[in-house]
């Protein structure tokens, strides 16, 4: 065990920005720039899914990978990959190339996202689990909710040429602070498993259920970095404030991520009541701007979004950390990252269908009761002592 971990851990938590910012960066810009690259409505879609359609097919992958040898060489790899890539976006001037170009982008930060995580928790270990894992989620959702904002600055500047060189420069910065600062964790030697074995990991309450908060979480954050903005313009804010909402909800995750982990580490917040909490918070705020829109109601919200994802994010990583036996954490940080996917696509899919039907407050309506329904299970069933998922 690493007696200081602090120092390794800020070139991870620069890790954990890159693959946010890189997912989200580029859809900021893709409706402005979509008729100058050609693009139709099946083609815009298309390219803002495959980043995450590449995450979703090979992050349990690479997690098995750097079980088999080792975190460092992964997240080192996946940032170069991740810096080759976007230098390639650099000269995508057709659909194809930029289609391309987030493929392997999402392909990469699918090596070093899941391995970022495992390092994490080898690393901080079980004691200290919450605290760093504020700071990296802290980090982390910084690059998810002002990506787009970003994003959208650097090509309003220079087009996305001026994106991909961000964030080839951002990746290539990060790999290097990796290979000075990162020590090498040791592959330590894993039992055979069986299909059982892994069916039966995979579907225990002490690992399904913090995935579920997770994946509420980071749907919910999709969600408001889409419709938070939306809703103001509606409601006749100018653009400013319709945007301001959404860096209200990333400061207030940003800044209660490191507090929550500080506290579950002293003992004064169990992952129970915490997590079941945090998604509870999400429902409630949800449901408020779906019942009451109004501008200050639209900040509230916001404000309450930013605490409850920051909260069950800090809690859910955390607990994982605590209760996975090492020697597969990578697996299975991929796999909870691969969760964390299928709500951050599941989550605007569900509100925009849902809205397609029966109008806009009808799909929060939907989220707010799914995120009620994994509140309430969470508080029920989640183990309310860390133990080893075996």
């Amino acid at each position: 065990m690493h007696s200081k971990p602090a120092p390794s851990l800020a070139a991870l938590n620069a890790a954990g920005f890159v693959t946010a910012f890189g997912a989200h960066s580029i859809a900021a810009g893709l409706g402005v720039e979509s008729r100058d690259i050609g693009l139709n409505l099946l083609t815009f879609g298309v390219l803002l899914a495959v980043y995450d359609l590449a995450e979703v097919i090979l992050k349990p992958v690479f997690g098995s990978l750097s079980d088999r040898i080792g975190v460092k060489p992964v997240i080192v790899g996946g940032l170069i990959g991740f810096a080759m890539m976007s230098l390639l976006g650099i000269f995508a001037g057709s659909p194809i190339l930029l289609g391309l170009a987030r493929f392997g982008q999402g392909a990469a930060a699918s090596a070093f996202s899941p391995a970022s995580s495992s390092a994490v928790a080898r690393l901080a270990g079980p004691a200290a689990a919450g605290r760093h894992f504020g700071r990296y989620g802290s980090w982390k959702g910084l690059g998810y909710a002002l990506g787009p904002l970003i994003g959208a600055g650097l090509i309003w500047l220079g087009g996305f040429p001026a994106l991909f060189i961000a964030l080839a420069g951002s990746a290539a910065a990060t790999a290097c602070w990796v290979m000075i600062s990162v020590p090498d964790v040791s592959v330590l030697a894993r039992p055979r498993y069986t299909v059982a074995d892994l069916a039966r990991q995979l579907t225990d309450r002490g690992f399904l259920l913090p995935v579920a908060a997770l994946a509420v979480a980071t749907g919910a954050l999709g969600v408001a970095v889409g419709f938070l903005p939306l809703l103001g313009t509606n409601l006749g804010l100018n653009p400013l404030a319709s945007i301001a909402t959404v860096t209200v909800m990333a400061i207030a995750s940003s800044l209660v991520q490191p507090f929550i982990g500080r506290l579950r580490d002293s003992g004064r917040i169990s992952t129970r009541p915490g997590i079941a909490s945090g998604i509870l918070v999400i429902a409630l705020a949800v449901a408020l701007v779906a019942l009451v829109p109004s501008p200050t109601v639209l900040y509230l919200a916001a404000l309450c979004l930013g605490l409850g994802i920051g909260t069950s994010t800090a809690l859910g990583f955390a607990h994982l950390a605590a209760t996975i036996p090492p020697e597969r954490m990578g697996r299975t940080m991929g796999t909870a990252e691969l969760g964390r996917e299928v709500g951050d696509a599941g989550g605007p899919l569900l509100v925009g269908a849902v809205a397609t039907a029966a109008g806009l407050a009808t799909g929060l309506g939907a989220l707010a009761v799914v995120a009620g329904i994994v509140g309430i299970l969470c508080a029920i069933a989640l183990p309310s002592r860390a133990r080893i998922v075996q």
